[in-house]
């Protein structure tokens, strides 16, 4: 028997083979951890009820419910998925639409095992909402910044040292010139974080593209360049000037809306980097994909030499984009310092333009899912504290704020790890570009 003969006889075996791939690895995971759930974990829940509020006391809207019976449902559900994975290609939608929903009920499955694993009879959710879009702000304005960039073809893993070094030369004129009082020099200051965004980011616009220096290296400095300058700001300009803290913005209710029941008085009266995040998200999807000059900064992306025969001025774009990153990752970095502590502190970002670029990846570079992305690990962070104030024990284990704290840096891995191979970044992302002679 030949080789020929040997391939023939055993590639229908082979096609009869069960499809085992990505769908049926993530089902699998579903199906193991709903039985552990349904089978383990519940039965070892007490019985008694919990609650969960949508208004502040003293009369909060309250919703009652029994751990045990949510925990299991949601168990059946995983369960279900899992198995709707292994059900042959016709049921594939089905498998999708389940994965959707499990996925869905992993944020309500954790309130309630730890509302289960608490003393505390109840906790605000909306409060949890508002407080994941809160600390997702400078998260979605890092993305953004990394979108306007990698849709220029720029890598730009700086955005952290943007966000961190426009946070200390923000502060450290607030702080020297404002002497920390509010009013018109805390917008000033403002304004001076996203012009310190914009002058990094010509900087990295300047060795990445003009010299064409390897762009991963670029950021990389950049990032210790604002590590240390930021150390030295502090402890040279912003402490001998006495003001280690000063007035930040305030917060604002939207006419109308702040008094729309149950919701309004949370949602809509925030800061106004808060609110001016959600006109960068629309600003940036309408500008790159609805406009002519979008077009350019995604032609640029994907095919430079292509957009070049067409009369784009691809370096020059390419520049445009990039600074344009550098002063929304400035707003995130006013956000910190200027907004939220009325402070600065070394490395006071803590990884969050690294977050940002596992969103944008999330994302696969588009500013709404970026946006859903960002508030995904605002919703990481907000969710660790709420589970530290709730003080959740395993039996008589307490477990250490320090995990909590670890929580978005988990869920970063995980998306990433979930992302890489389906989410294709533009084609010229990352590859220095030379005019044609």
């Amino acid at each position: 028997m030949g080789v020929g003969d040997v391939t023939a006889t055993t590639l229908p075996a082979t096609r009869g083979l069960p499809r085992f791939g990505r769908l049926q690895t993530i089902g699998l995971i579903y199906a193991l951890f709903g039985a552990f759930l349904t089978f383990n974990v519940v039965p070892n829940l007490e019985r008694v009820d919990k609650a969960v509020t949508f208004e502040p006391p003293p009369d909060p809207l309250t919703l009652s419910f029994d751990p045990r019976l949510v925990a299991a449902i949601i168990g059946v559900v995983f369960i279900g998925t899992g198995v709707s994975t292994f059900l042959g290609p016709r049921l594939e939608r089905v498998a999708h639409y389940g994965l959707i929903v499990s996925t869905a009920c992993i944020a309500p499955l954790i309130i309630v095992l730890a509302l289960a694993l608490s003393d505390t009879a109840d906790t605000n959710v909306l409060q949890l909402m508002v407080e994941s879009l809160r600390l997702g702000t400078p998260i979605a304005l890092g993305a953004m910044a990394g979108l306007w960039c990698e849709r220029a073809g720029v890598v730009n893993i700086g955005i952290e040292g943007m966000m961190l070094g426009s946070a200390g030369v923000g502060f450290a004129v607030y702080a020297t010139i404002g002497e920390g009082t509010g009013g018109t020099w805390l917008w000033i200051s403002i304004l001076v974080a996203i012009l310190t965004g914009g002058l990094i980011a010509l900087l990295h616009a300047i060795v990445a593209v003009s010299f064409r220096t390897d762009q991963i290296i670029s950021g990389v400095v950049i990032n210790l360049l604002a590590l240390g300058g930021t150390g030295f700001l502090r402890s040279e300009i912003i402490v001998p000037s006495g003001v280690s803290s000063g007035e930040s913005t305030s917060t604002i209710a939207l006419p109308g809306l702040s008094d729309i029941p149950i919701v309004g008085s949370q949602v809509f009266t925030q800061k106004p980097i808060f609110y001016a995040m959600f006109v960068v998200v629309a600003l940036s999807w309408f500008v790159l994909f609805k406009t002519p000059f979008g077009l350019r900064v995604r032609a640029c992306g994907e095919h430079p030499h292509a957009a070049e025969t067409l009369g784009i001025n691809v370096i020059r774009t390419r520049y445009t984009a990039v600074i344009v990153g550098g002063l929304i990752a400035g707003l995130a970095g006013a956000w910190y310092s200027l907004e939220t502590q009325g402070g600065f502190e070394d490395n006071m970002t803590s990884g969050a333009g690294f977050i940002a670029l596992a969103a944008l990846i999330f994302g696969k570079w588009k500013p709404w899912t970026a946006f859903a992305g960002a508030m995904l690990f605002g919703f990481s962070r907000a969710l660790g504290t709420r589970l530290q104030i709730l003080g959740v024990e395993i039996g008589d284990f307490s477990i250490p704020s320090e995990f909590w704290q670890s929580l978005p840096f988990v869920v970063t891995i995980i998306v990433v790890a979930g992302a890489i191979g389906r989410a294709v970044a533009p084609a010229a992302d990352g590859q220095p570009y030379q005019r044609s002679r």
